[in-house]
């Protein structure tokens, strides 16, 4: 498998014991000429004059057969699993960290210092896409569990009105619709976030209802803050920072 190259890795310190990295990924371009052009080749027959290829008739086949689209979005799903795995030993090696990941059970922790650590990663465009924009975060922190979700893509509304709590969508109906798009697509970053940590199913979690966040969220994006803190009304407080230019939300 090719490795992922990492770049415009931004790094944060969330608390003096919790940090987190973002990155894009990008992968090296390989040409698939047999999957885009057919060509008819003639057996045993030694051309020794110049052809002129100008001539020849190309037939582009730009057809994705339903395995070819299965194994591009496995391929991407370990390109991910790669990427953040690479982000994280950037992040140790910027803290001068020296450890190994234990993924022999959740929560992932560091072997030594027992540093919390969590993963997310997120692609924008069609999954035939060879390059799509990729983006990978981790957090590690040794407060205690973690949760981090990085997110390009927009949750569609219906989706939301499927999953979320009902006091969750009589709020969120009553934004207009640009700002509403915002906190739906937040809202589930933090819901994912405490997937993560609470080890819940993806429709249990996305049940939960978050109304008291709506509208600090709300109110946070009309001011245009690039870091965003919020805190969850639990009985051992989470603290919830969204990274809006990152596109990343961690819970810690």
């Amino acid at each position: 498998m090719q490795i992922p190259h990492l770049y415009d890795i931004q790094y944060t310190q969330l608390s003096p014991t919790t940090w987190c990295a973002t990155a894009h990924v990008s992968m090296p371009i390989s040409l698939h000429l047999w999957d885009k052009v057919s060509v008819s080749l003639t057996a045993n027959i030694l051309c020794t004059y110049p052809i002129n290829f100008s001539n020849r008739k190309w037939q582009y086949n730009t057809h994705k057969s339903c395995t070819s689209v299965q194994k591009n979005a496995q391929r991407q799903r370990r390109q991910q699993r790669v990427g953040v795995r690479q982000l994280l030993q950037e992040l140790l090696a910027t803290l001068e960290i020296n450890d190994t990941l234990d993924e022999s059970q959740f929560p992932y922790r560091l072997n030594n210092s027992k540093y919390y650590v969590c993963f997310s990663h997120t692609s924008a465009g069609d999954v035939n896409n060879d390059n799509p924009n990729t983006m990978v975060a981790v957090v590690i922190s040794h407060q205690r569990t973690v949760g981090i979700d990085i997110e390009t893509n927009k949750v569609a509304w219906h989706v939301a009105q499927r999953f979320y709590h009902p006091d969750e969508i009589i709020l969120l109906q009553a934004l207009p619709i640009d700002q509403r798009d915002t906190v739906v697509r937040l809202l589930w970053q933090v819901k994912e976030s405490f997937i993560k940590i609470n080890h819940h199913t993806l429709a249990q979690g996305l049940g939960m209802n978050y109304q008291h966040l709506i509208s600090d969220i709300a109110i946070n994006l009309e001011q245009d803050k690039t870091l965003v803190t919020l805190t969850d009304n639990q009985p051992l407080p989470y603290q919830i920072v969204v990274l809006s230019s990152y596109q990343t939300v961690v819970v810690f």
